[in-house]
């Protein structure tokens, strides 16, 4: 295939983490620590297949397994999160770059600037001061609106092609106003959720193609994961418990994520995207049931209205791009592998093709 004489830009890196691995399990002693929590490596098998396959990033799958079911501090979670998809993720952008995907880089780079500010103002002034209770109900809300969305607009999400030409100044904004939002809410306190912050803007505002949008989303999630574990490793560090189980997932991780990349480009992203869904739903139902007593009636109401309003941004949104559809042409297309000839068309400036 005609991407296989970059894929050093992604190997290389592959191998030396692998070199890394082996010496800290075998001239480290570190060993019996990564087998005492293989049950984690086990469910980032998954996480890191939705990782690189969807716009959900390996600790949304990270975050409710260590909290919700082995009832680990969220400060747990999200740092895990951090660490864990700054492999995985990382290797699937790297694996993204290799195979020269169409990314919506105007408002991908807006989004990393607004990351750098965002995300450490989020850490070190937002996520102290939330209760752990807050932490888990954002998480939750996020992914149920996320996994409605998709049960409702799927279909739509799917069939898109291309995606809408704006001034590239205008992306470039907009990806700093998200940026800078998401990260410091979602991604400091949750360490998730600038991917589907940028995943949304992108399929609902400029109407792109899945194979535009989802290797954005995994890109930015990936800069902000190596950006948290660059801060947390030079100030506060990390969670206890973080590196116990990174050791036993991170392997499985760096595979993971860019073989998620390469299969749901041949079995196609609907049934990834709808088991997903069902699963986000899934989630927050567990979350109400487990913090039930916490939450109580009221608490119960305030998480399920948050859903709906999440629900009305992202009509808004629609609408919004919908109405800017009615004049704006069609700029980029999906890769000529994936893509039927008779619809490629060249990138015109403004938004390339990495």
């Amino acid at each position: 295939m005609r991407f296989k004489p970059l894929l050093f830009i992604w190997l290389l890196p592959l191998v030396l983490f692998y070199l890394v691995w082996l010496w800290l399990v075998t001239e480290q002693g570190f060993w019996q620590e990564a087998f005492q929590h293989w049950p984690m490596a086990i469910a980032m098998a998954l996480g890191s297949y939705a990782a690189g396959s969807t716009p959900m990033g390996g600790g949304t799958v990270g975050f409710p397994i260590l909290v919700l079911l082995f009832d680990h501090p969220a400060s747990m979670g999200r740092d895990f999160s951090f660490a864990i998809q700054a492999i995985g993720m990382t290797s699937a952008s790297l694996f993204i770059l290799a195979r020269k995907q169409p990314l919506a880089q105007g408002i991908l780079a807006g989004a990393m600037l607004g990351a750098l500010v965002g995300v450490p103002v989020g850490l070190f002034w937002l996520a102290p001061v939330i209760p752990e209770l807050w932490i888990k109900l954002l998480f939750a809300v996020i992914w149920a609106g996320f996994g409605l969305l998709h049960l409702t607009r799927l279909n739509e999400i799917a069939s898109h092609s291309g995606m809408l030409e704006f001034d590239e100044r205008w992306d470039f904004r907009l990806g700093i106003a998200l940026g800078l939002t998401a990260g410091a809410t979602m991604v400091a306190t949750t360490g998730v959720g600038i991917d589907m912050a940028l995943y949304s803007a992108l399929v609902l505002l400029f109407r792109a193609d899945l194979k535009i949008a989802i290797p954005t989303s995994v890109i930015i999630m990936a800069f902000c994961s190596v950006l948290a574990v660059g801060i947390k490793s030079l100030t506060t560090g990390f969670a206890p418990g973080v590196w116990g189980n990174w050791l036993a997932a991170a392997p499985v991780v760096a595979l993971g994520a860019p073989l998620g990349v390469f299969i749901v480009a041949r079995i196609g992203r609907k049934p990834t995207l709808l088991i997903v869904a069902l699963l986000c739903i899934g989630q927050f139902l567990w979350t109400l049931h487990n913090e039930y007593a916490l939450l109580g009636n009221l608490g119960v109401s305030v998480a399920v209205s948050l859903v709906g309003i999440l629900l009305l941004v992202f009509e808004l949104l629609h609408r919004w791009g919908a109405k800017l559809a009615g004049d704006q042409p069609t700029k980029m297309q999906a890769p000529p592998e994936t893509q039927p000839e008779s619809t490629q068309s060249s990138s015109p400036s403004g938004q390339t093709t990495i």
